[in-house]
């Protein structure tokens, strides 16, 4: 039987295996890679023992031999040779997200003991620049933050219908066959050549938000190859509804974190003060949101140009991501009480933007099929409205992966709690994207594989970030000792 065909059979098993709850890759890793040729890395501000180098990959794993494409890999060396035990992974969020700068950032955040232990490995996913790179060809007017599926004032999906087959019918022209193949599980089986390529037997990882999903793919993949895993701000890892659970996941992030905003936004001797008490916040934003639905401001050089009920939600969703941001919205509630509106937005760059949304759509909706009828999102949104007014149905609402034009190529993966126990969570209590209650299932799918650190902070985000000292002090010790608690922790 040649590679192709024991491709194929492998390709088969892990379908069926998949539907029983167990799990094998599409193709073996190739531990027999070419070294890696290291060279300077482009852009600013990195530090100078930041080096970087390209990784060939399949882009389709259940064809090994066919076309290639790049992922570009950064490294910092580890700080003490003679404590080296190998390279930590730093798995970026999103999906749309990259870590190739996080070796010279947030790397360099890692206590001292911890940067001595590992080199830190960043990446680009597949997809995302400088690695080989996706697009959709996307019109301006959908790269909008508000173009997250926001229901129109009356609760409408077909506006949003709209944009999602306009999307979708931009990714089938442009996309190109890469687009095919963007998905959670290859960029696991990505991660693996990067391990091979770098000659590690076995590596360590600590991945944020989506990442967490992918580092769980990992860790579910190739259980042999993980040697300390940290997720951090983890994602529900349900396989039936993957991305449409993370969407969903916002209706109980913002309700577990609007609360902390209304305590801030009351406080005597805030400048940005809305409200005397905290309890009056809530009905306050809700009429602004609904008073601008009616009567939108305009906002001349914004995008969109004008500041209506959707802006006003989604500059709280973004605020929430972290209690430093909280500003950002109180300013936005002030402005819009006195009929004005803030100052316009720095806009990113376009490129950035086109880049990231295709990559991301693109893992969405080949990770698991959507739903592809206009009124079973009616139904989940009118639901949504009335138990989460703050969010106003978006959560359930139709991603351009309900118009999506391409076939599911293979099953999500289950995680499951078969492998080593080696993998440590990490949680904050109030997480506006990545809530608690979706962290729980994915520590209930690893059980005896893991232990979770439940922090008593806000925001997205906790190790080295908005966590808090014990959390910090239980993940470092893991990464630099492999020592975990002996059960699930509460860090108060």
């Amino acid at each position: 039987m040649d590679k192709k065909q024991i491709t194929r059979h492998a390709s088969l098993a892990a379908a069926s295996a998949v539907l029983l709850g167990l799990v094998v890759p599409l193709t073996a890793s190739a531990d027999t890679a070419e070294p890696l040729q290291w060279s300077a890395c482009r852009g600013s501000g990195l530090d100078p023992r930041q080096r970087c180098a390209t990784v060939e990959v399949p882009m389709d794993y259940s064809d090994p031999d066919g076309r290639t494409i790049r992922i570009a890999v950064s490294r910092i060396p580890a700080e003490k040779p003679s404590a080296r035990r190998g390279v930590l992974l730093l798995i970026p969020g999103g999906p749309g997200g990259v870590s190739l700068g996080d070796p010279s950032g947030k790397g360099q955040k890692l206590p001292q003991e911890v940067r001595n232990t590992y080199d830190l490995i960043g990446f680009a996913p597949r997809g995302m620049a400088p690695s080989s790179a996706a697009t959709c060809g996307f019109e301006s007017r959908d790269l909008a933050l508000a173009k997250l599926p926001w229901p129109t004032p009356d609760g409408s999906v077909n506006a949003t219908m709209a944009t999602a087959r306009r999307m979708a019918d931009a990714c089938a022209r442009n996309g190109g066959e890469l687009l095919r193949h963007l998905s959670s599980a290859n960029e696991a089986r990505d991660l693996d050549r990067v391990r091979a390529t770098l000659g590690e037997t076995r590596v360590s990882a600590w991945a944020d938000s989506y990442g967490t999903y992918v580092g769980s793919l990992y860790s579910q993949l190739f259980p042999h190859r993980t040697d300390r895993i940290v997720l951090d701000s983890n994602e529900n890892p349900d396989p039936t509804r993957v991305g449409r659970a993370w969407l969903a996941a916002f209706e109980a992030g913002v309700e577990d974190n609007f609360p902390e905003f209304a305590k801030w936004a009351s406080r005597p001797g805030n400048p940005y003060r809305v409200a005397r008490k905290a309890a009056d916040v809530r009905p306050l934003f809700l009429r602004l949101a609904e008073r601008l639905d009616r009567e939108p401001l305009p906002w001349p050089g914004a995008d969109p140009a004008e500041l209506n009920g959707n802006v006003l939600r989604q500059a709280m969703l973004n605020s929430l991501y972290d209690p430093d941001d909280y500003a950002v919205l109180a300013k936005m509630i002030l402005a819009a009480r006195k009929g004005t509106v803030p100052p316009v937005p720095q806009p990113p760059d376009e490129s950035m933007m086109q880049n990231a949304a295709a990559v991301g759509t693109g893992i969405l909706c080949n990770n698991v099929a959507w739903p592809r009828s206009a009124a079973h999102y009616q139904k989940d949104v009118d639901e949504s409205r009335a138990k989460f007014p703050l969010t106003a149905g978006m959560p359930r609402g139709p991603m351009l992966c309900a118009a999506w034009p391409y076939e599911l190529r293979e099953p999500a993966v289950r995680i499951t709690d078969r492998g080593p126990s080696n993998v440590l969570l990490v949680q904050n209590e109030r997480d506006v994207a990545t809530p608690l209650s979706g962290a729980l299932k994915l520590r209930q799918a690893l059980g005896d594989r893991a232990v979770m650190v439940t922090v008593n902070s806000t925001g997205h985000g906790s190790y080295l970030a908005n966590g808090n000292a014990c959390g910090d002090r239980t993940v470092s010790r893991f990464l630099a000792t492999g020592k975990r608690p002996g059960s699930d922790l509460y860090c108060a």
